[in-house]
């Protein structure tokens, strides 16, 4: 088959589908031709494609999943533009917790609260599980068996990637917002209450004490190791105060006393004398 004419049945069948595809889903198309092409053929056509398109509005990318068609993110703009439904915006705390996910797979919940320092909303964990972001990879192998968190090849697909490799570095990470333009951070809301809203408080301590009792003490968030320092230094302080108290009662008895011996000194004193 012309390299020509391959090139367009690809185009035609990217620019049809609803997914990306794979080398050997699109050589499986040319089953009942007479003139199928080898599979070389076909990387070769997918080859000349990604430069032929290097001076239009789409081009061709490779994902994990396979090859697509999709607009270059420089026009993303005006394409957004078509629909009036507004982008999702996810908040500074879903970012984070994906990141750890991404760059520290495979990751328990409470080992995400540690370095966090803060408590993972159940909120978050299925925003990204519902997006297919995420996965359950297994458990730990610890006392309550935490779930073990990782990504998923939509993941890579929905940011540009093929493999995990291609993440940028920890170093040249700047800035959060620049990691996508479609992740606008949503400033009106407060950090805190969409890691934990009082709705979902008590979910969240419930799933967070079955996945970690009896599991690693480093792994305990830091707001209840805060109030365990609290409760330590309150007994310490009455522990203080409760000696102070002992040693006072000490000193007032021995002064009693020392008062006592000299009123016995002076009754046998003036006995003598009267004598």
């Amino acid at each position: 088959m012309e390299i020509k004419k391959l090139k367009n049945i690809l185009e035609a069948v990217l620019l049809a589908s609803e997914r990306s595809l794979t080398v050997v889903q699109l050589e499986a198309l040319f089953e009942l031709d007479e003139e199928r092409p080898t599979r070389d053929e076909i990387r070769q056509a997918l080859h000349e494609m990604e430069s032929d398109y290097e001076t239009r509005g789409y081009e061709l990318k490779q994902v994990a999943s396979g090859y697509r068609l999709q607009v270059r993110q420089e026009f993303a703009t005006w394409v957004g533009r078509l629909w009036e439904e507004k982008p999702a915006r996810y908040t500074r705390a879903l970012l984070e917790t994906m990141a750890l996910i991404a760059y520290r797979q495979p990751i328990t919940r409470g080992e995400i609260e540690e370095v966090r320092g803060v408590s993972v909303s159940s909120n978050i964990i299925k925003t990204l599980l519902e997006r297919d972001w995420i996965k359950v990879l297994g458990h730990k192998d610890v006392p309550g068996k935490p779930t073990l968190y990782g990504t998923t090849r939509e993941f890579l697909d929905y940011f540009n990637l093929k493999t995990l490799d291609q993440l940028p570095t920890l170093a040249e990470i700047k800035d959060l917002d620049s990691i996508h333009p479609e992740l606008e951070l949503d400033e009106d809301s407060n950090e805190k209450s969409s890691d934990e809203s009082p709705d979902d408080s008590d979910d969240n301590n419930e799933a967070r004490l079955s996945e970690e009792a009896g599991g690693d003490p480093a792994n305990a968030p830091a707001a209840e190791t805060d109030e365990v320092n609290t409760e330590a230094d309150a007994a310490e302080e009455k522990t203080s105060e409760h000696e102070s108290v002992e040693e006072m009662a000490e000193d007032a008895a021995e002064e009693t006393a020392e008062d006592e011996a000299e009123i016995a000194e002076t009754e046998i004193a003036r006995s003598a004398f009267n004598v």
